[in-house]
């Protein structure tokens, strides 16, 4: 993917609330665990004056400001195999940080006598001005692993320990999914949430067979959403974006036609589909469904699928495209005969 160009900073905040401090799991001798002032709270929230929450997570900040809210949004499913990191290196300790929390462990004789040794040696502790890289401080960092919390498949291969990046370089190329502007747009794609795809149905209710059943989402609620990723420490950032471009219908039953004939109703002006109107019963819908036969006693589960399509900028002044993302849902539709009346 192509890298990404200058974002948005996250805004200043006003107040810090400590939401948890998580410890990593030790995936290779040594640990990783947390500490320093980007390690020892792993996740906190930072809220401004207006409410605004921006949430720092694994050393990466988290603006949500500009993301979907309520209680029916929901994370987007990439529409390919492609996923978010499942882990990732940042910037985790200072040289004093990074002393400060080895050399307990050393002291502790825990991992024997031959690996603390060769610890000391690759850090030069030894050395008090240069020991730790102390001779660089303010010049750079120690970057550290992070994973993803929900621990999906993946989440065990940043396994690298500890490693020095100057301010201003890139880190090491054969680091995967060390922080750049192109990762963190990725991390933000992991982080957007979308309004439900509960439609509205005209007739409501129950709808009848052979009776053209309008479908629409409410167009107020379906704008593009974005979450910006950054690493203050090293002045890079990236937004995410998501916007709304079509919707796809499955009526749950192969009795069935879907208007389009595809099922696949594009975003017109900011709408998906278009409301009933009284008098318009038997005109065919821009989107929505006829169904052939009844549901009997039972329902059939329509289901209901927005795309929506991803892109990014950040620093850099570039940017590129992400998989696109789909969120769906299921609502039961129940279909019944049409009622002659024999006079």
């Amino acid at each position: 993917m192509p890298a990404v160009s200058q974002s948005l900073r996250c805004a200043t905040v006003a107040a810090t609330v400590l939401i948890s401090v998580i410890s990593a799991p030790a995936a290779f001798a040594g640990g990783r665990g947390e500490g320093g002032s980007r390690g020892s709270t792993d996740q906190q929230a930072n809220a401004d004056g207006d409410g605004t929450v921006s949430v720092t997570v694994g050393g990466v900040v988290f603006d949500r400001s500009k993301n979907g809210r309520g209680d029916s949004v929901g994370a987007v499913t990439s529409s390919t195999s492609w996923s978010p990191p499942a882990c990732w290196y940042a910037p985790k300790y200072t040289p004093e940080e990074l002393q400060d929390y080895l050399e307990p462990i050393w002291e502790a004789e825990s991992t024997g006598y031959e690996w603390d040794a060769k610890q000391r040696e690759k850090y030069n502790a030894e050395d008090e001005k240069k020991g730790f890289n102390k001779d660089k401080t303010g010049k750079g960092f120690w970057w550290g692993s992070y994973v993803n919390r929900s621990y999906p498949p993946g989440w065990d291969k940043c396994d690298t320990d500890y490693f020095w990046v100057d301010k201003g370089d890139a880190p090491p190329a054969d680091r995967e999914n060390a922080v750049t502007p192109e990762v963190l747009a990725e991390l933000a794609y992991a982080e957007i949430r979308v309004p439900g795809t509960e439609v509205t149905l005209a007739p409501a209710g129950a709808t009848k067979v052979n009776l053209p059943t309008w479908a629409w989402l409410d167009g107020a609620e379906f704008k593009p959403v974005s979450v910006t990723a950054s690493v203050e420490e090293i002045g890079i950032s990236a937004t995410a974006t998501a916007e709304p471009v079509s919707l796809q219908i499955k009526a749950g039953t192969p009795d069935a036609v879907t208007y389009p004939v595809s099922g696949v109703c594009e975003i017109r002006d900011g709408r998906i589909g278009a409301p009933y109107e009284k008098g318009r019963a038997d005109d065919t819908p821009p989107c929505g469904v006829k169904y052939l036969r009844s549901s009997g006693d039972g329902t059939f589960p329509l289901q209901a699928t927005v795309t929506w399509k991803i892109h990014w900028t950040g620093s850099g002044n570039a940017g590129g495209d992400l998989p696109d993302g789909t969120f769906g849902a299921t609502q039961d539709v129940v279909v019944q005969e049409i009622q002659a009346v024999n006079r």
